[in-house]
């Protein structure tokens, strides 16, 4: 075997010199040793929590015209939808006007994913843009072929928001009222005392708005069919000693068959049901969200809170605190519509600082943000 070259000898002594000496204390040989620190590669930072926590929040406004404030936050993708109401809405021409300033800010911000724009379009006294569905719930439940006169009120919902731009309905209401004249049916929003037909009706509705194109709103979760004219949770808390049997049975089944429906949203209600939890209103309660709606029924759409401002969370704090108590139940969305982007603005950043001192769980924040997202991407875009 001929000699070594000098290069090869070199390269023997430098292995048998590695092989002999020892590592260093702490470290076992065949370990792989970290570089030292201007060598490694920094860790990739999280997403902005602001932007997470924007895209959780509805945002509302006073007047007919989008503040700038309003259009810089959806600009930043710092905003997951609006909601409209009858003073957003004076004319049509204002409303196309507001809404398609709505619609640019949203094409401007990262990624140009489409905004919630929504309204509460559920017929009769309860309408936010004039025409259809011109009948209320309980008009349509007395209709000579219900089924299909709620078909025709969903189908009449779904061009009348979509012909407006709007995508996203806060309807339909599947109540079931127990006593004639009580809060959900003096203002006629009920389809009926029987459960079976308020979720055959409520099916019928979700389905044909949905097949236009603008996704619909299953509400009160898990039901104020029981509450007594007066007892309304705008204005004070409001609790139902509903029995869990009757719960279950009455106010949930409409729901059951909405889910099996496509519904894309639930709306939690602000009343409290003692049966499921004494201490807290549904939509602040995990054992509601996450027990009953997502875990029993098996909801795997997006949850969205009723109005944030409504008197009946006197108890619990101001917006900051109510936003977190919401999200902190599983709650997805937190609808703020009290006509002032302060008021949302509040809420998302508790959530943004709830997020980064760990309060709230990064991965079921992320699932939620991921769920209103999975929804915004399936509507049409700006």
């Amino acid at each position: 075997m001929p000699p070594l070259r000098r290069t090869a000898q070199v390269a023997v002594l430098v292995a048998l010199l590695t092989v002999l000496t020892p590592p260093p204390a702490g470290t076992a040989r065949g370990m792989h040793r970290p570089p030292p620190a201007a060598e490694r590669t920094p860790p990739v930072p999280t997403e902005d929590s602001r932007l997470l926590a924007g895209r959780r929040i509805v945002y509302s406004y006073p007047g007919p015209t989008p503040p700038p404030a309003l259009l810089r936050l959806v600009r930043e993708g710092r905003a997951a939808g609006v909601i409209l109401f009858g003073e957003n809405a004076t004319s049509p021409e204002r409303l196309r006007s507001a809404v398609a300033q709505l619609r640019q800010a949203a094409a401007e911000a990262p990624g140009g994913r489409p905004l919630l724009l929504m309204t509460d379009q559920e017929g009769g006294k309860v309408r936010r843009l004039p025409g259809a569905p011109e009948l209320s719930a309980r008009s349509t439940g007395l209709a000579p072929d219900p089924v299909a006169e709620a078909g025709r009120s969903g189908a009449g919902a779904g061009r009348n928001l979509a012909g407006s731009g709007l995508n996203t309905n806060l309807a339909p209401v599947l109540d079931v009222y127990d006593t004639p004249g009580n809060f959900i049916d003096q203002h006629e929003r009920s389809y009926g005392q029987d459960p079976a037909v308020v979720a055959r009706l409520g099916a019928a509705f979700l389905t044909a708005q949905q097949g236009l194109g603008v996704a619909a709103t299953a509400k009160h979760f898990p039901g104020l069919g029981s509450a007594a004219a007066g007892l309304n949770t705008d204005d004070g808390p409001v609790t139902l000693a509903v029995p869990l049997a009757e719960l279950r049975a009455r106010g949930e089944e409409p729901y059951r068959a909405a889910i099996a429906a496509g519904v894309r949203l639930v709306m939690t209600s602000w009343a409290v049901y003692p049966a499921l939890d004494a201490a807290r209103p549904a939509g602040l309660s995990p054992t509601v969200v996450r027990g009953e709606l997502r875990d029993r029924l098996g909801f795997e759409g997006v949850t969205v809170t009723d109005a944030l401002e409504a008197g009946a969370l006197a108890p619990y704090g101001d917006t900051s605190a109510r936003a977190l108590a919401a999200a902190g139940a599983g709650v997805d969305l937190v609808l703020c519509s009290a006509r002032a982007v302060d008021q949302g603005e509040d809420a998302a950043a508790a959530l943004a600082d709830a997020l980064d001192s760990g309060r709230l769980d990064r991965p079921a924040f992320l699932d939620a943000v991921n769920r209103i997202d999975a929804l915004r991407d399936s509507l049409e875009g700006p």
